[in-house]
């Protein structure tokens, strides 16, 4: 509470703070406390912001949190992002009785884990995807309103690379850089679509295509490589790779080590749809290997998605899976062939050339049967999707991040008072 309330005052600064750093924790735990902290006093200092995808911060909050639930509650994560005070009001006292219930649960998990080194991470630098998934969502945040062109006018105006985000313009950046996007469809101009059963004008919809200044990416259906689809049930979607990557490239112009650290991968999940689902949003999680592109075990996050539900609903993660639960196909262990050139390197090269000045970008690779290789799309505000990842080297990044948009922000509103 202490440190958090040091950082909710207006004239509270990141750079510079050190916080846990003369508690005897090691430099690298000290480091992760104090970028957790920080990011949840930012998400009320930033509340009220402009978003480079909606009105506000708070806004764009209450849209991602409509179908995330605390596992077991049922109630949408919403509820608490109704307003400011609500919000400041669970951080101070509902988010660290959370935090004891999660480790409690945590600690009869891990018999050997004593339950106050389980509480201490909950509370101060948690590892679990959803805190992970909002640390990100909040440099984006805070990144994209400091780096945003002063001379915007409206709401939608200067946000960079961010606009990225409008799948339409993904593809139209991506498609005239040469980067390998998801090919779109230029006929027809007009779509008319008609239930085979309908009548009296029912049932008719009609669409008109994005390269005709329409609203509609229009685009067929892709298959899976026979390199995924073997992994797979015979009636599962589209199952794409998670790539996170992440940049550096604010620091051209300054000291750094090699330009591969440029744009450098942070971790990669097959997300493995199940059978009969549309899309792999209904997926079994498996972590990938960076360095060998060897899947290893699976796991999924669908208990935080349980909206309305209570009973029956598991508080932790579940036991690790090695099968495809749909087709009892062995998944964990195998290798993707050349993963570093048909997935790392597909990612890292349109982050290089599509978005430098983004720091961290989730994207969606996918072998197709027809295409080979290919993105569709990229999510700025992104999560881990429980992968594996270098958690000293991540931190840092965040950590340096964080002081170079306290700079930025410092900066902007002297030449604000100048002016």
């Amino acid at each position: 509470w202490r440190v958090l309330f040091s950082y909710l005052k207006e004239d509270a600064k990141y750079e510079g703070s050190k916080p846990f750093e003369n508690l005897g924790y090691e430099k690298n735990e000290s480091l992760r406390m104090g970028v957790h902290v920080f990011s949840l006093a930012l998400a009320i200092k930033l509340w009220n912001e402009p978003h480079y995808r909606k009105s506000s911060y708070a806004a764009d909050v209450r849209d991602n949190f409509r179908n995330v639930a605390v596992p077991g509650t049922g109630f949408p994560l919403s509820i608490l992002a109704i307003n400011k005070n609500v919000t400041i009001a669970f951080l101070i006292f509902l988010y660290p009785l959370l935090c004891l219930v999660a480790a409690i649960g945590h600690a009869r998990r891990n018999k050997d884990e004593l339950f106050k080194l389980a509480y201490r991470e909950q509370l101060l630098a948690p590892r679990d995807w959803f805190s992970l998934w909002r640390i990100n969502s909040r440099l984006a945040a805070w990144h994209s309103l400091v780096t945003r062109s002063t001379d915007a006018k409206e709401p939608t105006e200067g946000w960079h690379e961010y606009a990225m985000e409008n799948k339409w313009l993904f593809l139209q950046k991506g498609m005239k850089l040469g980067v390998a996007v998801s090919p779109v469809l230029s006929q027809p101009a007009r779509l008319c679509i008609k239930h085979r059963n309908e009548e009296g004008g029912l049932g008719i919809h009609f669409f008109k295509n994005a390269l005709n200044g329409g609203d509609w990416i229009i685009q067929e259906v892709m298959e899976n490589h026979d390199d995924v689809a073997k992994l797979l049930p015979n009636d599962a979607p589209l199952s794409t790779f998670r790539v996170m990557t992440a940049s550096n490239m604010y620091r051209i112009g300054e000291a750094r080590k090699t330009e591969k650290e440029d744009v450098f991968p942070l971790s990669c999940v097959f997300r493995a749809g199940r059978a009969g689902a549309s899309t792999d949003h209904s997926s079994i999680l498996f972590d990938v290997d960076l360095k060998t592109g060897t899947i290893g075990r699976g796991t999924t996050n669908a208990q935080w998605y349980q909206i309305g539900k209570t009973l029956g609903v598991p508080w932790g993660p579940p036991q690790p899976i090695y099968y495809h639960p749909d087709s009892q196909t062995k998944v964990s262990g195998l290798k993707i062939p050349d993963f570093q050139k048909r997935i790392l390197d597909v990612a890292l090269h349109a982050h290089k050339v599509m978005l430098p000045r983004v720091p961290i970008a989730g994207w969606d690779v996918v072998l197709s049967k027809s295409n080979g290789p290919c993105l569709l799309e990229v999510n700025l505000s992104c999560n881990f999707f429980r992968g594996s990842f270098d958690e000293s080297k991540y931190y840092q990044f965040i950590h340096s991040y964080f002081s170079f948009c306290q700079k930025q922000q410092d900066q902007r509103q002297q030449a604000a008072a100048i002016n």
